[in-house]
């Protein structure tokens, strides 16, 4: 959405008065003083006027989705793949996914329209907990467990302490729960792969204290008051 228009939308001012505070100088985008009057607003962009930041009083929306595995966090994709946010079908409003779940991953997905919270969300700043359970080849003996817990170099990157919790084992393989706050690329399934034990089944089942709970596969849910409340308040 075009700077002007989404500060208009905000109640503030009207567009020709919004690109008056661009031209002076009275607009930030993402903690940094912009000039550009074309600017498209973006999911996750912050935009301050006059140093209070503003939203747009568009309807918003929020969705809890039971992902499954066989679909992209996306908006589109130029290889035909099922894109997640198909899967909400009585909306009119542009749905975004707040994060990611990679292609094999199921799980608890959020879809908003609302850019500052999917960005208090997202960045690591804010450090927001998810929780996984992942079926994984072996047995995770108390040592791997300990440098999981510690942090893992994944490739370049050395992850936070994590919480390591064993749910149930069988001969060839482990249930394990494990809490995060970062978001990097495949994170989980490149931890467990560092301790030597590649992930056969992930899902996500909680962002903070809001639950996948009985939300079943392929199916989602809008959120109450109190969960949108919870989430704005992390």
């Amino acid at each position: 959405m075009r700077l002007n228009k989404y500060i208009a939308h905000s109640g503030l001012t009207s567009r020709r008065k919004a690109d008056d505070l661009v031209k002076n100088g009275n607009v930030r985008i993402n903690g940094a003083t912009t000039y550009e009057l074309g600017y498209d607003v973006k999911q996750g962009d912050v935009v301050e006027v006059n140093g209070s930041v503003i939203e747009n009083q568009e309807k918003m929306e929020y969705v809890l989705l039971n992902k499954p595995v066989g679909y992209i966090t996306s908006v589109q994709d130029d290889k035909g793949r099922p894109v997640a946010g198909d899967l909400v079908t009585d909306t009119t409003a542009r749905l975004f996914p707040v994060g990611r779940l990679d292609y094999n991953t199921s799980g608890l997905l959020l879809l908003t329209n609302d850019g500052n919270l999917a960005y208090r969300l997202t960045h690591p700043k804010h450090q927001v907990t998810k929780t996984y359970r992942a079926l994984v080849a072996g047995i995770l003996t108390r040592g791997e467990i300990a440098v999981l817990s510690r942090g893992v170099d994944i490739g370049g990157f050395v992850t936070s302490p994590a919480q390591v919790t064993v749910i149930k084992e069988a001969k060839r393989s482990t249930l394990v729960e494990i809490k995060i706050h970062e978001g990097k690329n495949r994170q989980v399934r490149k931890m467990f792969a560092a301790v030597g034990h590649n992930v056969q089944e992930l899902q996500r089942t909680a962002i903070g204290n809001l639950q996948l709970g009985r939300t079943k596969e392929g199916h989602y849910r809008k959120l109450k008051r109190e969960e949108i409340e919870y989430l704005k308040s992390l």
